[in-house]
């Protein structure tokens, strides 16, 4: 069976359903959203971990167009959030757009019919425009380790929680010390008889100023939407003075590194955890982690930290770089997502028929961080050089959503068959982003991160200035940049 539609959107998160939701608000009933689940909410349907949470007050972790006063806490627990992209996709119209359960399993550019031919493990479909929305925290980070299939005990990723594992009592091994594990650890010391965490690199972290919201200002939030406005300004604005840390100003990471070690040692008082817990690169290289619980969970007496990567692993027995060995009873693998080279990108083939992972060979790349050359009529929401480090990640996907509409009206508007950025454009743009980026403390923090890609050493996945910055570049759709196909032309 064939599906037709003039768009074809791919992932129900929050990029992929904030673009279903704009579309309908502006008239457009003529798309279809596809997703592999049989659930809306992305990376808050698939972690359910315990104690999992986001570390961007809820206020301004919302689409701006539809507040929510009932938020419980400042940073609202993840199925609280995954309750409230329901919600939105429930209230606003989308549901009967999706069709659940399907897997984009391979999209090619049909140059004879001008449009995409998308094969997925629910039929094939057809369409003019295509979105991705699959976000960079879609696909889990397993990391090869040798022996791992000896292991007698239980084993899963942080992105795949098994809840029928009983874990009271057990010998646990959590693998990684990033925003997940740091979650993650301080429930699992409650739980085991016995704790190793086993810890790259030491982050930096600060102290999370989280507390639940009382009945009377959730009161105020539903009767005065202003309120919610004011709340996510001041914690925009609190969010983009961070930023000038990033880039490497003395007084802003001095100011940031005090408070960070002020809040490790007001915790750990053991001298060499605390050696070992102190980072040996630059505030801000690496993701800068907010957390009241880690600290007392590490100093626990049944924790061990082990500051080393693990190695390997024999029978019941996790052994780290250092030599170490642990006998353990279950490993809990909290080691990232697939964001630099994410796994969408091999199954889209462009017009030379070249998969956009083989394209992206040095690192992935976009003219306006949304399209790129070769790839005709489509758009990536939550691609190359649109993260960030101190801010909402939804503020961004609202600016290329609005980019995208823009591209969409001047589609219609000059009866356009075929939109593509002009290489010479995306060349351009990717060498402005190179040179925002130098001096930054991704590239000149002396750490290794996943926001570079080591094949390049270019910085592919964050934006390197203010968030605000992205959407006076890239919240409006620039023409001059793309050359077109109209339908005249192709007919």
């Amino acid at each position: 069976m064939t599906t037709n539609t003039p768009i074809l959107i791919i992932g129900a998160g929050f990029a992929g359903l904030g673009m279903a939701i704009q579309l309908k608000r502006t008239g457009r009933e003529d798309f279809v959203l596809i997703e592999r689940a049989n659930d809306v909410g992305g990376t808050w349907r698939d972690n359910h971990y315990p104690g999992i949470a986001c570390d961007v007050p809820s206020h301004l972790y919302s689409y701006s167009y539809l507040p929510n006063p009932d938020w419980t806490r400042v940073f609202s627990p993840g199925g609280e959030i995954q309750s409230y992209i329901r919600t939105c996709a429930e209230d606003e119209g989308i549901l009967p757009h999706i069709h659940f359960n399907t897997d984009m399993l391979e999209s090619r550019w049909d140059a004879e019919a001008n449009e995409w031919v998308v094969e997925t493990s629910n039929g094939t479909y057809r369409a003019k425009i295509l979105i991705t929305g699959t976000g960079h925290l879609a696909d889990g980070h397993m990391p090869k380790i040798d022996g791992l299939d000896s292991f007698k005990g239980e084993v899963f990723h942080s992105a795949d929680w098994d809840h029928s594992v009983d874990l009271n009592g057990k010998r646990i091994g959590v693998i990684g010390s990033g925003a997940s594990a740091i979650q993650i650890i301080p429930e699992m010391q409650k739980r085991a008889s016995e704790m190793v965490v086993f810890q790259r690199s030491a982050p930096y972290m600060v102290p999370r100023w989280d507390r639940e919201y009382t009945a009377g200002e959730r009161r105020m939030c539903r009767r005065d939407p202003s309120v919610i406005e004011d709340m996510r300004s001041e914690i925009f604005w609190a969010g983009e003075f961070n930023f000038a840390q990033r880039r490497n100003i003395p007084r802003f990471l001095e100011e940031a590194k005090t408070l960070a070690v002020s809040h490790r040692e007001t915790h750990i008082k053991d001298p060499e955890l605390l050696k070992k817990l102190t980072p040996d690169y630059e505030i801000g290289c690496k993701r800068l982690l907010i957390s009241n619980t880690y600290y007392p969970a590490i100093a626990a007496e049944n924790t061990t930290l082990e500051a080393s990567a693990l190695a390997r692993v024999d029978g019941t027995k996790a052994i780290g770089a250092s030599g170490e060995a642990y006998e353990l009873d279950v490993l809990i693998f909290a080691t990232g997502f697939e964001a630099v080279r994410p796994p969408f990108a091999a199954r889209i083939f462009g017009a030379e028929g070249i998969s956009l992972d083989a394209h992206w060979d040095k690192g992935m790349q976009a003219y306006d961080s949304i399209a790129v050359h070769g790839y005709p009529n489509l758009f990536i929401i939550n691609g190359p050089n649109t993260g960030l480090g101190h801010n909402s990640v939804v503020y961004i996907i609202e600016a290329q959503v609005d980019y995208i509409l823009g591209a969409l009206d001047h589609i219609e508007a000059q009866n356009v068959s075929v939109i593509e950025v002009k290489p010479e454009a995306e060349e351009a743009y990717m060498d402005k982003i190179d040179v925002m980026s130098q001096g930054t403390v991704w590239l000149a923090g002396g750490c290794k991160s996943w926001y570079v890609d080591e094949r390049s050493g270019r910085l592919t996945l964050i934006w390197p200035d203010f968030a605000h910055s992205f959407r006076d570049e890239n919240g409006s759709f620039h023409p001059a940049g793309y050359t077109t196909q109209s339908l005249t032309a192709a007919e």
